[in-house]
């Protein structure tokens, strides 16, 4: 199939995106990376009336460091996160997670931003900015606000983004130094959408955790009962027993909603026996 006829407009500045959204109209879709975007429009999913690059809008690109947090640009490519130092030394829970993400193909011309934006229960990056209590920064025609990771994904493809308003930045900040993080996530393939994942975040002497699975719900989700027990000092038998409890699963065409439950478990009780195995040989 083709994609519907649509208008073509360019904007250089942020400020710039959004009066040319505003103009254009609620049928209007702003086009980043185009990875999933042009796929929807090529299937008619999505048939806008106009499309307005952002991609040369370059305050939207970018990792920036500071003593307490890190922003990663909306629209800084998957590579570039991938090769950043700040992100492999600050973050390796992203860095570890964002080789999962498709193809180099993709991660080369695929944004952050735009993956977060996009909310797909089955990717990754969602899933690692929930798990590390990453807040959005998002633009607007009344200026700019800042939404909670916790408050941001809503379901499947929906966030708390308003009609018109553009993800400019997330920023996380820098975790409690002995902080222990984990990733794992079980695909048929490499490259291909995820049956089960899972992202661990454990500060130091278990006083805080969050365990994040994707690909197993409508959004990314923490497993509360499963968070409280690893505060509480539970086994890892015993954590892994609860990893699902509370959380509404859906089944796919990969796999059913008792096998999803299952690799749920079996990713969280794998990562954190290797935690414990690192911890003991410190």
């Amino acid at each position: 199939m083709k994609t519907n006829a649509f208008a073509y407009v360019r904007a250089d500045t942020v400020p710039d995106a959004l009066r040319l959204y505003a103009e254009a109209g609620e049928d209007a879709r702003y086009l980043a990376g185009g990875q999933s975007l042009m796929a929807a429009l090529n299937f008619r999913l999505d048939e806008p009336s106009t499309l307005i690059d952002i991609t040369r809008v370059a305050a939207l690109r970018g990792i920036v460091a500071d003593a307490d947090a890190i922003r990663i640009g909306a629209l800084t490519r998957h590579a570039d996160v991938a090769d950043s130092a700040v992100i492999t030394a600050e973050l390796p829970l992203i860095h570890a997670a964002i080789g999962h993400v498709a193809h180099p193909a993709i991660r080369n011309r695929g944004t952050f931003g735009g993956s977060v934006a996009l909310a797909d229960p089955a990717a990754e990056m969602p899933a690692c900015v929930l798990a590390l209590g990453g807040v959005m920064e998002i633009a607007g025609q009344d200026g700019t606000r800042h939404v909670p990771a916790d408050a941001f994904f809503l379901g499947t493809y929906e966030t708390a983004l308003a009609p018109g308003e553009l993800l400019t930045g997330v920023t996380i900040q820098r975790p409690a130094p002995g902080s222990r993080w984990g990733f794992a996530e079980l695909a048929r393939r490499a490259g291909d959408y995820a049956m089960a994942g899972l992202c661990l975040m454990i500060a130091p002497d278990r006083r805080d955790a969050r365990v994040v699975f994707f690909s197993i719900s409508d959004r990314p989700v923490r497993a509360r009962a499963a968070e409280a027990a690893i505060i509480a000092g539970a086994s890892v038998i015993e954590v892994a027993a609860v990893a699902t409890d509370g959380i509404e699963v859906y089944g796919d065409l990969n796999a059913g909603i008792a096998t999803k439950r299952h690799y749920a478990s079996v990713l969280l009780r794998r990562e954190l026996a290797r935690l414990d195995q690192q911890e003991a040989a410190a």
